[in-house]
């Protein structure tokens, strides 16, 4: 298959539980809840979206013809030394990374995380899985390492997620006009419930990717 990335750069994960990680980001084009467009917004299961995954123009973007190619791309972009993470995020990373691009990314000793709406399966191989549930779909992956629910979502309560087979579960306050509202409201609930822990966007407090 041919992949479509929207961006591909350095940076430190900013957010969930591997917080201050510096890793290599690999954002896929497209997305299953949401065409991306603002104009679709309204009708998208995912409403609150905040990233652009559409097309292949960012830093770092491009088609790629094969696995290996993708994974070498992904490779330049590490300095040398430490743990090798690459975070495959979009929109919807499900929909193109597959068991030949992971066993590409493995062979350049890449340990593999991945930041999904939980809406396909993941395939063998992945080290870290991070499902994001979004208002109504249906969640298929239902094990992982952390399941990270943005807070408040009106069709979302986080104790419905609370019997599912993952190590963690966090809140991440929702982004926009109410974020310091939704945050104080994931703080009082992860208090209330300690479970959750909670989980804030640290790379948009210093301006990074």
């Amino acid at each position: 298959m041919t992949y479509s990335v929207k961006e591909i750069f350095l940076t430190v994960q900013g957010e969930g539980g591997q917080a201050g990680c510096p890793a290599v980001f690999m954002r896929f084009a497209g997305c299953n809840l949401w065409s991306g467009r603002e104009q679709d917004r309204h009708k998208a299961v995912c409403k609150f979206c905040d990233t652009d995954f559409i097309g292949t123009d960012g830093p770092g973007g491009g088609k790629f013809d094969t696995p290996e190619d993708l994974a070498t791309a992904a490779s330049a972009h590490w300095p040398g030394g430490g743990r090798k993470l690459v975070v495959c995020t979009g929109g919807e990373p499900l929909l193109q990374l597959d068991p030949p691009l992971i066993a590409a990314l493995k062979a350049e000793g890449f340990s593999i995380a991945i930041e999904t709406n939980g809406t396909l399966a993941a395939p063998d191989g992945i080290d870290w899985i991070t499902v994001s549930p979004k208002s109504t779909a249906s969640l298929v992956q239902t094990s992982g390492q952390e399941l990270k629910l943005v807070y408040p979502q009106a069709d979302c309560a986080p104790e419905q997620f609370e019997h599912l087979d993952f190590e963690r579960f966090s809140l991440q306050p929702m982004d926009g006009p109410a974020q310091m509202e939704n945050a104080r409201a994931a703080y009082a609930y992860c208090l209330a419930h300690p479970l959750w822990r909670l989980s804030l966007q640290t790379h948009k407090w210093i301006g990074a990717p």
